[in-house]
């Protein structure tokens, strides 16, 4: 029962992967690619490179082969996220990545707002970032960056995955000024600060839980919240002022994403339980940044 549980979460978290891949590389297509911006990163280098191939060896491709380079770019470091993080991230960000690749080289390039180049940026940079917080939050990513970003902020406390991109991107532009007319370049600093805001917004790696569960039927449930969750669990006694019956608080602090988790245990140990939620408390201590399996 328990293993159909997870496999059908996990079937859950592919199928929003695939969805927000096919958003993104619509967004991209659509309102990005036609507007000549780079949107920084090891995918902007892609499409750096596909920019000199074309240009500079007056190469003609059928397709945007910015994505299949950038596909074989990132055989490496889903290597180092297998050692890193784990096998499920791995595949996870495997999935992600191949029909993202599939999806931005198949979906016709084709300006929808053709005269407007800022609000294609602007646009184009609310979707893809809403896009790449969405697969993040789905415990994978879009490869590239998001890893280096993800392992950053599981070190480092008030890092982000878009803070992290944001740096990064910086220093990439500004060796494009040496390439490219200014224009280009600042509407794809426009593109990747909108970008990055909306995965801060739509990524809750970093907005911490306190959660407070109630119950009589305490001690499975502690132990699969520990083993499962990987996370602490400190108890105290309770007593019901309407029955006088004794229970245990238990109080967990985890990332904002593990909340689903933590209800299907409690479901599943005490139905009747009562869990207290408090977002965006402040810790300080040994608090571990991670991504579940």
């Amino acid at each position: 029962m328990k293993h159909n549980t997870e496999l059908s979460i996990e079937l859950k978290r592919l199928a929003v992967c695939c969805f927000a891949s096919l958003i993104y590389a619509i967004s991209m297509n659509l309102f990005v690619v036609p507007s000549n911006v780079y949107v920084g990163g090891i995918f902007g280098m892609c499409q750096l490179l596909r920019t000199l191939l074309a240009e500079g060896l007056h190469l003609n491709f059928s397709i945007d082969i910015a994505p299949i380079i950038y596909y074989a770019l990132n055989i490496p470091l889903f290597i180092y996220a297998r050692i890193k993080i784990s096998r499920l991230f791995l595949i996870r960000s495997l999935v992600t990545v191949t029909v993202m690749t599939a999806f931005l080289a198949l979906i016709p390039i084709h300006a929808v707002l053709p005269d407007d180049r800022l609000a294609s940026c602007v646009i184009g940079g609310l979707i893809c970032g809403a896009s790449i917080g969405l697969i993040l939050r789905m415990n994978s990513s879009a490869g590239g960056l998001d890893i280096i970003g993800l392992l950053i902020i599981m070190k480092r406390e008030g890092a982000s995955v878009g803070k992290v991109s944001l740096i990064i991107n910086s220093t990439l532009y500004a060796a494009c000024l040496f390439l490219f007319s200014l224009d280009v370049v600042i509407y794809s600093i426009i593109f990747t600060a909108v970008s990055s805001f909306a995965v801060d917004k739509s990524h809750t790696q970093n907005i911490i839980v306190e959660a407070k569960i109630i119950s009589k039927k305490y001690e499975e449930m502690e132990q699969a919240i520990m083993n499962d969750l990987k996370r602490g669990v400190t108890k105290w006694t309770s007593v019901g002022s309407y029955t006088g019956e004794e229970g245990r608080v238990l109080c967990v602090l985890l990332s904002k994403y593990e909340l689903p988790q933590l209800r299907l245990i409690v479901r599943e140990f005490d139905p009747n339980a009562f869990l207290i939620i408090n977002e965006n408390v402040n810790v300080q201590g040994n608090f571990l940044k991670k991504m579940s399996d």
